[in-house]
């Protein structure tokens, strides 16, 4: 009798903390520098010329395909040890054309998550691009936008660069932006470049700003390869990022609300990076977000955590670059890696209590 007893509760235990137990809906947000996604056909009106057959990488249509296997390996894993799915939101850029994107997408490996994409040609000299990718049974865009940076060399011609996308929509049942960023790179060197960053910045915030006159309420998430790192100026005084929604408060005036977070800082300051030059570590590829993703209500989706996604397969193994990124080509030659910048992806993430799994269909 006593041993039935025993059983009993246990068996009762067990069933209220089950009953105690929460489930939540994660969805993952990711971004990717695919490094070069060209096709292996010579476009007259961009500078792919390397990235043919006949060019200088001596780009093959079996390198091409190559590319795509890895690529799609990547992008299948980023966040899947906790949703044991791929990221619902997939920034990504260095993409040439909607075509490559397409071989991307329908490849064998991510056809069967049934990604849509959004994506518009950008101006670029070299013809890369910058576009979204959105799992369809998660995210129906209801707006896109591609705003134009115009930038003037010293000797004031037109320096073309890349576009910045804007896309709207709504995650389940949520309003959503977000914003997909390649900011001018740093050749020629981090201060004769860095005015192209900052006015990368400028028209980052200016677009936020003008959501948000809209809406105060939207929630945005800003993502991209910006070429600069968390503690540069453009986060720091342009885009006025911050780690805390407390640090936010001490910043504001009657003319400027700062309410942009950027959890990559705080990696960043723990000598986390996603590419690596000259035995140096940066984190250019990052994501921000509204304060408004971290707050109390469970029953919407708030900000969990953040981080780079370093699969093994991702590092070189040996040599002169033992450590950094796998990369496409390195010194010259090619190598059959993947790219040179790691993912990084963001958690979001609310109580679903009717949920069995927090994991989705595909």
């Amino acid at each position: 009798m006593k041993i039935n007893l025993i059983i009993a509760f246990s068996v009762f235990s067990l069933l209220t903390m089950a009953q105690e137990q929460k489930q939540y809906k994660i969805r993952t947000i990711a971004f990717y520098n695919l490094e070069n996604l060209f096709d292996t056909e010579n476009d007259t009106l961009i500078f792919d010329d390397d990235r043919t057959p006949e060019g200088k990488d001596n780009w093959t249509l079996e390198r091409y395909h190559r590319k795509l296997d890895n690529l799609s390996q990547v992008l299948v894993e980023i966040g899947s040890e906790v949703t044991k799915t791929s990221p619902d939101i997939i920034g990504i850029c260095e993409v040439e054309n909607l075509k490559v994107i397409e071989d991307l997408v329908n490849h064998t490996t991510l056809l069967p998550k049934d990604y849509g994409i959004v994506h518009f040609d950008s101006p670029d000299e070299r013809g890369i691009d910058v576009a979204l990718l959105y799992k369809k049974n998660a995210f129906m865009p209801t707006s896109f936008d591609s705003r134009r940076l115009l930038l003037i060399n010293d000797n004031g011609e037109r320096n073309y660069t890349r576009d910045q996308l804007i896309v709207g929509g709504l995650l389940d049942d949520e309003q959503f932006y977000f914003l997909v960023n390649h900011w001018p790179s740093r050749s020629g060197g981090e201060a004769r470049s860095r005015p192209n960053r900052i006015a990368a910045a400028k028209l980052s915030r200016r677009i936020v700003d003008s959501i948000q006159r809209l809406d105060i309420s939207s929630k945005i998430i800003g993502m991209g390869d910006f070429n600069d790192d968390p503690d540069n100026d453009s986060f720091k005084k342009i885009l006025r990022t911050q780690l805390e929604p407390t640090e936010l408060v001490e910043n504001v005036d009657q003319h400027e609300q700062v309410n942009l977070i950027n959890p990559m800082e705080k990696l960043y300051r723990k000598g986390v990076g996603s590419l690596a030059y000259r035995d140096k570590w940066n984190l250019f590829d990052q994501i921000y977000f509204t304060e408004n993703l971290i707050n109390p209500d469970d029953e919407k989706y708030q900000f969990w955590k953040a981080g780079v996604f370093k699969a093994p397969y991702l590092l070189t193994k040996k040599g002169q670059y033992k450590g950094y990124p796998f990369r496409t080509y390195a010194g010259g030659s090619y190598a059959g890696g993947y790219s040179d910048h790691f993912p990084v992806y963001m958690y979001l993430i609310k109580e679903a209590p009717d949920l069995i799994s927090t994991s989705e269909q595909q």
